[in-house]
């Protein structure tokens, strides 16, 4: 098992990865409290990245509405836990399947009917719009008002019921989001991978060799929407609150996917860079800019870097670095993953 994740990986690769690792581990223990708090939030969108990366990096399935699965796995646990008491490691569970059904939901339309590309992406758009409204106008889940979850014993760890500070939920996304990794390069060395792959580069070609294609883009979106509605849970007991106009809107399906594209989409550590490049960014501009006291600047100097990454590094920031720090065993415009 082990030997087939690190197939391919070179020692300086693993060796860095193993101090990455630790670097993240022992984080807790030195930095402050606000950079606890960009950290949680870079393992979150790394996270959340992974899991749309394998959905389009992998499969070649664009999806811009992702924010329906973190709004259904986040809905679906707070409200169990504030009108039930249901503890969220049992939630997570209702949460996963209801996220996987909706995922599933979307990619029987979209791939029965063979919609594709820009179009498939409207789909799940329009489904991401419908479950807004539809919370928007349920009472039960808060509706424009939102749904707070109670908090209680803020200073200790409630690890039964995710209650505590913010060092139980960096661990948690940390785990996590490690954990996502390794998944994800476990299937992308399968023969799922494969098959994954050679529908993303030609899908013609891919069903002309046999692949069948509904079956594995199937597989595809279940996983995906899967591990999204795990964040989904995560997110509602770190932040305690939902809306639904925020927590459904595109503007939040994009923010969560434009880690992985600056750092590289169909790569595996592409998600964790982008991210760990782009949280703290808009933190730093934040700070740059809070005494020019003009309306947007922080957001117009956070679009423009984002611009610029993307013209210098169009295929993201990973695969140059991998190339330049010899990770992959190719040259500098080279993969990496």
């Amino acid at each position: 098992m082990i030997a087939r994740l690190t197939d391919g990986l070179p020692p300086r690769a693993l060796a860095l990865l193993a101090a990455f690792a630790v670097v993240m581990a022992v984080a807790p223990f030195f930095a402050s409290d606000y950079v606890l708090s960009v950290l949680i939030i870079s393992l979150y969108f790394a996270f959340v990245g992974q899991a749309w990366n394998l959905m389009l990096g992998f499969a070649g399935q664009l999806s811009l509405g992702h924010a329906l699965f973190v709004g259904i796995g986040a809905y679906t646990s707070a409200a169990l836990f504030t009108h039930f008491g249901v503890s969220p490691w049992a939630g997570v569970i209702a949460a996963v399947a209801l996220s996987t059904l909706m995922g599933c939901v979307i990619g029987y339309l979209g791939f029965r009917f063979s919609i594709r590309g820009v179009y498939f992406a409207l789909l799940t758009i329009a489904f991401a719009e419908f479950t807004g409204i539809m919370v928007d106008n349920s009472a039960w889940l808060g509706g424009s008002a939102g749904l707070f979850l109670p908090v209680k014993n803020a200073g200790s760890i409630d690890f039964l019921n995710l209650r505590g500070p913010p060092i139980l939920f960096y661990y948690l996304i940390l785990i996590l989001t490690g954990g996502a990794l390794v998944l994800c390069r476990f299937l992308l060395n399968s023969k799922l991978g494969l098959y994954w792959q050679a529908i993303r580069d030609d899908q013609e070609a891919a069903e002309a060799a046999g692949v069948p294609l509904f079956r594995y883009k199937m597989i595809a979106v279940a996983i995906s929407s899967a591990l999204t509605g795990i964040a989904g849970v995560w997110y509602a007991f770190y932040y305690n609150n939902l809306f639904p106009e925020s927590t459904f809107a595109t503007g939040r399906s994009v923010e969560l996917i434009l880690g992985t594209v600056v750092g590289g989409v169909g790569t595996l550590f592409g998600p964790i860079l982008g991210a760990l490049i782009l949280t703290p960014l808009g933190e730093l501009l934040t700070e740059l800019t809070s005494g020019l006291q003009i309306d947007g600047i922080k957001t117009f100097f956070w679009g423009f870097c984002v611009v610029a990454i993307v013209l210098f590094r169009p295929s993201g920031v990973w695969p140059w670095l991998a190339g330049l720090l010899k990770l992959d065993g190719r040259s500098a415009n080279g993969g990496g993953r």
